[in-house]
């Protein structure tokens, strides 16, 4: 699923803090066990990290794109082979690909190429947790604790994009965003976690700390697919609009020009439909140094030829939108 997303060509382009946090997308446990259950907060943003997160942020593409043409020039070379020639690469594919652990490593990156570029490959839940104010530490302990080994095990069929406290919005609401292998994925987690020996006494404390729970079900825009784990800093922003029934076809197009312009000064995480819970609504994950840095690459998204274009064409579709600004909580995969 996610690890997948970015194939063996990633694990070995990125950098080792980037390599630790792409991993470890299949082993939670581990990721989370030098994560302490500090409750999330805006204060914990440096006003002048900036420079470090444009650091991290450069590092971070560069790895993308590098592990890409890793991965695309293995294919053009696996596709020549094919055919018949054996001049170029041909010795080196039969030391990576002769074995059989080659030829299912070799299976496994086409499989998630194919499933970065298919939509409807994978069902994304988003969760909100409405939580008592005088029960967030109580919060963040149990659900630190219990969803990275939920995300653990494998028999559960289920991967934690990420979780978050909300702290310019809906205060003291924590998003919490999963990723399953379509809707058979979704019914076969719920099940397999429900038999959970464990999974009773942690709904009995989770229903004693929340006011309301909401959940929809989504799916990914094919043009946006969501982010492997990383680790960059800074804080998140979720802007979630309500479109007038019938347009999102409409949005898809417009932001699929969009997106190029503002991925030129700003950093996607993720952008979703509800087909299932809040219908008509989309959901799109930013990440940012600080506030400060938001409104600055906000301000230069229209200095991008392209933007402007997107904005006048996507507003009369816009029924209502909310904006909340989100910190990760210590155990997200996506921080």
């Amino acid at each position: 699923m996610l690890a997948r997303r970015v194939g063996a060509g990633l694990r070995g382009a990125l950098p080792a803090q980037h390599t630790t946090a792409v991993t470890s997308s299949r082993g939670f446990t581990a990721y989370a066990a030098s994560q302490s259950h500090k409750l999330p907060a805006l204060a914990d943003i440096r006003p002048d990290g900036a420079t470090e997160f444009n650091a991290r942020q450069k590092e971070y593409r560069e790895g993308l794109v590098a592990a890409q043409q890793k991965e695309q020039k293995e294919r053009e070379a696996r596709a020549q082979d094919h055919d018949g020639d054996k001049r170029k690469g041909g010795a080196l594919k039969s030391l990576i690909y002769g074995t059989p652990e080659g030829r299912e490593l070799d299976k496994d990156i086409e499989r998630s190429f194919s499933q970065v570029l298919a939509r409807g490959k994978y069902v994304h839940s988003i969760v909100f947790h409405e939580v008592k104010p005088d029960k967030v530490d109580e919060y963040t302990e149990l659900v630190g604790n219990w969803y990275p080994r939920v995300a653990s095990m494998p028999e559960n069929k289920v991967h934690l994009v990420g979780s978050w406290r909300t702290e310019v919005g809906d205060c003291d609401t924590f998003v919490h965003i999963w990723e399953y292998q379509r809707y058979e994925g979704y019914h076969a987690s719920l099940n397999a976690i429900q038999h959970h020996p464990e999974f009773p006494e942690f709904d009995s404390k989770l229903k004693h700390l929340i006011n309301a729970k909401r959940t929809s079900l989504m799916q990914e825009f094919s043009f946006w697919p969501t982010t492997p784990p990383r680790q960059l800093g800074g804080l998140f922003e979720l802007r979630s609009y309500t479109l007038h029934p019938g347009n999102l076809l409409e949005w898809e197009t417009h932001w699929r020009r969009g997106l190029k312009a503002r991925r030129e000064v700003m950093e996607g995480v993720g952008a979703w439909f509800v087909q299932i819970g809040e219908l008509n609504t989309v959901h799109h994950l930013w990440q940012f140094a600080n506030l400060e840095e938001r409104k600055v690459r906000r301000e230069q998204s229209w200095s991008v030829e392209g933007w402007g274009e997107t904005v006048h064409k996507t507003v009369p579709l816009i029924q209502e939108m909310k904006s909340r600004i989100l910190i990760p909580c210590p155990w997200s995969p996506v921080a």
